[in-house]
C-alpha cells in the first residue's frame, strides 16, 4: 500500500490479467482489420470521419459484450452482485478497444486529408498485421518461449492478418 493516506501507487492498482491484454489486443486488431476492409466497399461518397466513429463504436459494442458474456457466464448463486460484476468485466475489456485505435487513427488520417479512404485502409491493414505479430511474440515471451519460437508465434498471427488483406484484395 502507499505510505500516504488517500494516495494510490501504480502497485495498489488492480491490473488488467495479461491473457485478457493479450485476447483484447488480438481480437480487437483482428475486427478494427476486418471493419477497414469494409470500408471501401459500399456505394455511397466516402465519409471517412463516419467510418472512423463506427469502427470505435463496433469495439465498444464488442467489448462491452464480450466482458457482459463473460460475467454472466461466472455468476454464482450468492456471489457478489451481478450488476457490480458485469461493470467490472466490461471495463476490463479495455484493451480490446485499445487495440482498435490505430484503425480508427488512420481512418482518422483520411477524414484529415493525408490520404485516402482506401490509403487509411491500406495503413491499417499494414499497421495492425505488424501488431499481430506484436502479439503473438509477447504472448509467446511471457509463456516462457525462446525469440526463435516467439517469432514462429507471431508470424501464426500473421496469418490473421494476412487473411483479412487477402480477403480484402480478393473483393475488389
Amino acid at each position: 500500500m502507499s505510505d500516504s493516506p488517500g494516495l494510490s501507487t501504480a502497485r495498489d492498482r488492480p491490473r488488467v490479467p495479461l491473457q485478457r491484454l493479450l485476447f483484447g489486443g488480438v481480437y480487437g486488431t483482428v475486427l478494427a482489420s476486418s471493419l477497414a476492409s469494409a470500408l471501401d466497399h459500399d456505394n455511397g461518397q466516402p465519409n471517412a470521419g463516419y467510418d472512423a466513429l463506427w469502427i470505435l463504436v463496433a469495439a465498444l459494442a464488442a467489448a462491452a459484450a464480450h466482458g457482459y458474456a463473460h460475467a454472466i457466464a461466472h455468476w454464482k448463486a450468492g456471489g457478489k452482485r451481478a450488476t457490480v460484476e458485469s461493470v467490472r468485466s466490461v471495463f476490463a475489456e479495455w484493451p480490446l478497444v485499445a487495440a482498435a485505435l490505430p484503425t480508427v487513427a488512420a481512418v482518422l488520417g483520411a477524414a484529415a486529408g493525408w490520404w485516402s479512404e482506401e490509403g487509411a485502409v491500406d495503413v491499417a491493414l499494414v499497421v495492425n498485421t505488424a501488431a499481430l505479430f506484436g502479439w503473438g511474440l509477447l504472448a509467446a515471451r511471457s509463456a516462457g518461449q525462446g525469440w526463435g519460437s516467439a517469432c514462429r508465434v507471431g508470424m501464426v498471427d500473421v496469418l490473421l492478418g494476412l487473411f483479412i488483406v487477402s480477403a480484402n484484395a480478393l473483393t475488389h
